[in-house]
């Protein structure tokens, strides 16, 4: 039963989670012996390939937005451009066979993703369950964000919620604090692991505040810390589903994390490479997930699919290869894109909108939304391919998840990228513990004016 949070149920929340917890120590400690591990390879690299040449940036990749120039170090994840994304050395089906899941349940666990990001190693089911813990005990909202949240106007776009409660909870950090009182350079990757964890921890409330309180009427299941993070996100959100707990567990671990050079996992490594803590350095990630050619473009696939379900039933036509196929051609000859379809660096189909077509096939086969989606996933790339101005005509993720949102009753897409947001926080926040744990220097790249560049080679 849902009921109005209210100052009361916040402090009964705190009282919960502020229980006599269960130690972390499996966590830090393995952290706590990683650390100097990967502080003397990295100093190792460096001195046996620190004059070594990466690439040559050329002029149209100055031009370009530094597409392909390898210039960064990201250790949690890897884009292959034909093979996909593998999380610290594991793929997607790896991930999906290797990962410990809930009870009764096939998806891997974000908790144990969460392990994996942090350390580099699968976790066991009782490791899993120690983050699963973590989460809980350290959820609770400071009182001041709630309020906030719930005086957005309904009209404020969820992602503008989202980063500036982000940016509210920047009150509780552990890592400005200990700066500010002068702690040891050797030291700041043991608070940041404490933003980073409190953060993680505390995203699901912030998301299902927003999402209670934009489109519903404010009120928000109690915080349940019986069931796995991704279980308790969705009471909070509302939705009761076992099937959905299985998606959303699913949703957030291919969402989590896509190498560093994507906008979101990118501005929150510059940012934090100020120095600036993780609250601030988030939310500067989540204003790029923000942007239409990142993040949002999940909304816009499903805008595109059901106007082409609304066109066809205007013009009584049956959805086929060869109707969809004369939808695409409109689609371009005006001058527009087909979203979800094309990416910046792969060059094959995406394995994250493979496993969730795969989640489709077992959990919805006869949803009309996902017979529109395989019809587009069987023409689109032909037509792409000759129309010849993408290079790469393939689905990728935001392809296929606003279909499957739905399906589960969560209609409302311009929502949809504060779930990318939450489950991205894995990644970019795991990589950002790291850059202090290795003192990675504040980012600080060349640039060059045009005249410049006409000088040069004229």
């Amino acid at each position: 039963m849902l009921a109005r949070a209210s100052v009361a149920a916040r402090s009964a929340i705190a009282s919960a989670h502020g229980a006599p917890a269960r130690s972390m120590s499996g966590l830090v400690d393995r952290l706590t012996a990683l650390v100097p591990e990967k502080q003397a390879e990295k100093k190792a690299v460096l001195a046996a390939h620190g004059d070594k040449v990466l690439g040559n940036v050329t002029v149209s990749q100055a031009y370009g937005g530094a597409r392909g120039v390898q210039c960064m170090v990201w250790d949690t994840s890897l884009l292959d451009a034909e093979e996909g994304i593998r999380f610290r050395g594991h793929s997607i089906p790896e991930l999906q066979e290797k990962l410990p899941k809930a009870p009764g349940g096939d998806e891997p666990l974000p908790e144990g993703l969460i392990w994996l990001l942090l350390t580099g190693e699968l976790p066991t089911a009782e490791q899993a369950k120690e983050v699963t813990e973590i989460m809980h005990q350290r959820a609770a909202l400071p009182d001041h964000v709630e309020p906030m949240i719930r005086a957005f106007p309904k009209s404020m776009h969820p992602m503008t919620q989202f980063s500036s409660a982000v940016l509210a909870l920047q009150t509780e950090s552990k890592f400005a604090q200990a700066y500010k009182n002068g702690v040891h350079k050797t030291e700041y990757w043991k608070h940041t692991l404490e933003d980073v964890l409190d953060l993680m921890a505390k995203l699901p409330r912030v998301a299902a505040l927003i999402y209670r309180n934009t489109y519903h009427d404010g009120t928000i299941a109690d915080y349940d810390s019986s069931l796995d993070y991704s279980a308790n996100f969705n009471r909070m959100l509302g939705f009761n589903d076992t099937n959905f707990d299985e998606l959303m567990r699913l949703y957030l671990t291919i969402h989590s994390d896509h190498e560093g050079g994507n906008v979101s996992a990118h501005a929150t490594h510059l940012v934090g490479s100020a120095l600036s803590d993780p609250y601030l350095s988030f939310s500067a990630g989540m204003n790029g997930l923000a942007g239409p050619l990142h993040g949002l473009a999940n909304q816009e696939v499903l805008d595109w699919i059901l106007e082409l379900q609304r066109t066809f039933a205007e013009r009584n036509v049956e959805v086929s290869p060869e109707t969809v196929r004369d939808y695409t051609w409109e689609t371009l000859n005006a001058g527009k894109v087909v979203p979800g379809y094309g990416h910046a660096v792969l060059r094959k189909t995406d394995p994250r909108y493979t496993c969730q077509r795969e989640f489709a096939l077992k959990h919805l086969p006869d949803s009309e939304l996902f017979k529109i989606v395989s019809s587009v996933f069987e023409v689109v790339p032909d037509v792409l391919t000759e129309h010849g101005k993408t290079q790469n005509p393939w689905p990728n993720v935001d392809a296929h998840s606003g279909v499957l949102l739905m399906n589960y009753g969560m209609t409302e897409n311009t929502y949809y990228t504060v779930l990318f947001g939450v489950s991205r926080a894995m990644g970019v926040l795991s990589q950002l513990f790291w850059d202090r744990a290795l003192g990675m220097p504040i980012e600080r790249p060349k640039s060059l004016t045009t005249e410049w560049i006409k000088n040069k080679f004229d």
